[in-house]
This record gives C-alpha cells, structure tokens and sequence, in this order.
C-alpha cells in the first residue's frame, strides 16, 4: 500500500484526512523507514507495509470510536508511536501523551512527534504502572490507548487509575479470539464494561483476514 491507496483507503471508511495531515503522514512513514534501520521499531517483516498495518491499523479505531476535540489521549507502550502520532496527525485538536519503558524508544517516538509539527504532543519514559503513582495523571486522560501491549486485565490494571471516570475510554488494538481476555479481565474488574469491533476496512481485507480487533473499554460507575 503506498500512500495514494492509504488515503484512498481511509477516505472510503470515513477517516477524512486534508493535504497537510497527508503530508505530516507522509513525512512519519519516511523517517520510520530510516529510523527502523538503526533501532527495530516495528518488525522488518512489515517494512514494505507500514501504511497499511501500522499507520491504517492506528487510524482504523476512528471507524468505531468518537474522540472528541480537545481529548487528553494517552498512548501506553507506544514503540515507534503507534497509535498515538497517526491519532494526533488525524486529530489534530486532541493533546497526546506517549509511554514507553523503553528509553530508547521513547526518546525516538519523541523526536518522530515533535517533527510532526503539531503542538501538544509528547513523549515520556515511564511504566504506565509508575505514572498512575504521579498525582497529575490519575483520573486525567479522557482516551488512552495501546497496541499490542499486554493482555487485557493487565492493561486495565496499569491504566484504571488514570481514565477518567464514567466518561473515560480504553482503546486497546488486539487480535484472534479475544473472548478469554474479556472473561478474565471482567472477573478481575466487575466494572468493566467491553465493546468488541472487529475491524473491517473497505479496500484493505488484510485486517478481516488477520481477526484485528478494537476493544472500547469503559468503567461503569
């Protein structure tokens, strides 16, 4: 997929992206390429793919998730910065904060982010365990996402504290039959209210092929 099908493809599942947006991706697909052969952010397997299975995967939760303008989004366990900088590029009003408990990947993601040009995005290393201990976070983040991270209930440990209650939401990007993740998490955390999508993109049968899943994850009062 190169970038004319990326855009063709995100226009045909309501994912509207202007000219500037498709530049700012444009120019984050560049920099992974060179950036992936110095330190390995996504797997080399899927270097001829990173529009479709990273920056389209990122953006795919669009199709089933509002996020509303002016959102405090939070990316756990963000690697080269998926979900977050694709998220941050396509909505562009929201602030983002990206994890990792790898320094080094922490430091590139926040380097790929700052020369996205858009304000109010940032990258921290930290465990998302560690951050729910500083004050400022708890109860502060109206999104928070994460790809391929962890199993469910330990994602929802990590992040509970520091969604905002009621109206906060968990986006976690997984893949296969996730039904034992649910049960297991839910039994951990009774109030844990899940909406299970699977992702289905015109023009990109790949995820349906793959069983890729958006988990919304709510905590109920």
């Amino acid at each position: 997929m190169d970038a004319v099908e990326f855009w063709t493809t995100c226009s045909l599942n309501g994912i509207i992206l202007d000219r500037k947006q498709m530049e700012i991706i444009e120019r984050f697909h560049n920099e992974l390429l060179v950036w992936n052969q110095r330190i390995n952010l996504i797997s080399r397997q899927d270097i001829h793919n990173i529009y479709e299975r990273h920056i389209l995967h990122s953006l795919s939760a669009l199709k089933y998730v509002q996020i509303t303008p002016k959102a405090r989004c939070l990316d756990v366990g963000t690697g080269g910065g998926f979900p977050g900088i694709p998220l941050k590029i396509a909505l562009p009003d929201t602030s983002m904060l990206l994890v990792d408990s790898r320094a080094k990947k922490s430091k590139i993601a926040g380097m790929l982010a700052q020369h996205t040009g858009l304000r109010n995005i940032h990258a921290k290393t930290i465990r998302a365990e560690a951050l729910a201990d500083c004050p400022e976070f708890r109860a502060a983040f109206d999104i928070i996402t994460a790809r391929a991270v962890a199993p469910l209930v330990q994602l929802v440990a990590w992040v509970k504290t520091l969604i905002k209650p009621q109206s906060g939401q968990m986006i976690f990007y997984k893949g296969g039959n996730v039904q034992h993740e649910i049960s297991e998490a839910q039994r951990i955390v009774p109030s844990l209210l899940v909406e299970e999508h699977s992702i289905d993109l015109i023009g990109s049968p790949w995820f349906k092929e793959q069983e890729k899943k958006i988990l919304v994850c709510r905590l109920a009062s």
